[in-house]
C-alpha cells in the first residue's frame, strides 16, 4: 500500500505540473483583451478567496489605494493570487504573516524605450522566510525550487507565470529579499498599456 500511495502522489504531482505548464503557455495564447481593471477590486476578491488560509495563519493583509489600469482582469487576478498565496505559504514558523500591498505612480526615464515614461508601481511585501539575494533571478525561472517538496507544496511554476503575465502587459517584475527577513515583489506596469506579445510569439 505504501508503494501505491507513492505512485498516487507522483501521479498527482505530474497532473499538477501539466496543469501549471498549460497555465504558463496560455498566458499569451489564451489572454483576453485589455479593459479597465480596478486592482483594488481584484485584490479584495483575492483576500476573500484566501480567507481560510489567512485566518489559519493569522495573517494581516494591508492594501493601499490601487489604480484602475488597462489590463486582462483574469491575468491580474492570477498574478496577485500567486503573490499573496505565496506570502501566506512561505511564512516563518510561529510568525504571523504581515503582507502589505502598496502603489505609487512613477515618472522616470526608461533606458529600454529611450524616453520618459509613466509607470504604475505595485509592491507586495511580506515578513516571511524570504530568500537569499543570489537567487533573485532564479525564482522567476520555471522549476526553480529553493525548498524541498516535502517542506512546501508546489511545482515551481507560479512565479514564472507571474513574470509572463507582467511581460504581456509591457511591464517588469523584480524581487528583493533576504533569508528569514521576508520578500518584496515590485511590479512596474506602463500607464498606457497595450497588448504586448512576447519575443518569438505571434
Amino acid at each position: 500500500t505504501d508503494y501505491i500511495a507513492r505512485m498516487k502522489n507522483a501521479a498527482q504531482r505530474m497532473s499538477n505540473l501539466i496543469n501549471d505548464l498549460l497555465e504558463f503557455s496560455r498566458v499569451t495564447t489564451r489572454g483576453k483583451d485589455f479593459v479597465d481593471t480596478d486592482l483594488k477590486q481584484v485584490l479584495d476578491e483575492i483576500v476573500s478567496d484566501l480567507e481560510i488560509a489567512i485566518k489559519e495563519s493569522n495573517a494581516q493583509v494591508s492594501i493601499s489605494d490601487m489604480p484602475v489600469i488597462q489590463a486582462d482582469p483574469s491575468q491580474m487576478h492570477q498574478l496577485f493570487l500567486n503573490l499573496l498565496s505565496n506570502a501566506v505559504k512561505f511564512r516563518r514558523k510561529d510568525v504571523a504573516p504581515i503582507i502589505t500591498v502598496n502603489y505609487e505612480h512613477v515618472h522616470e526615464f526608461s533606458d529600454d524605450h529611450n524616453t520618459e515614461l509613466d509607470w504604475q508601481v505595485i509592491t507586495v511585501k511580506d515578513n516571511g522566510i524570504g530568500f537569499s539575494q543570489e537567487y533573485t533571478d532564479k525564482i522567476f525561472v520555471p522549476f526553480q525550487r529553493l525548498h524541498g517538496r516535502s517542506q512546501y507544496k508546489g511545482t515551481g511554476i507560479g512565479l514564472s507565470v507571474c513574470r509572463r503575465i507582467v511581460e504581456r502587459h509591457g511591464g517588469t517584475i523584480t524581487a528583493k529579499g533576504a533569508a528569514d527577513e521576508g520578500a518584496t515583489f515590485i511590479i512596474k506596469l506602463p500607464v498606457e498599456a497595450e497588448l504586448f506579445t512576447l519575443q518569438g510569439e505571434a
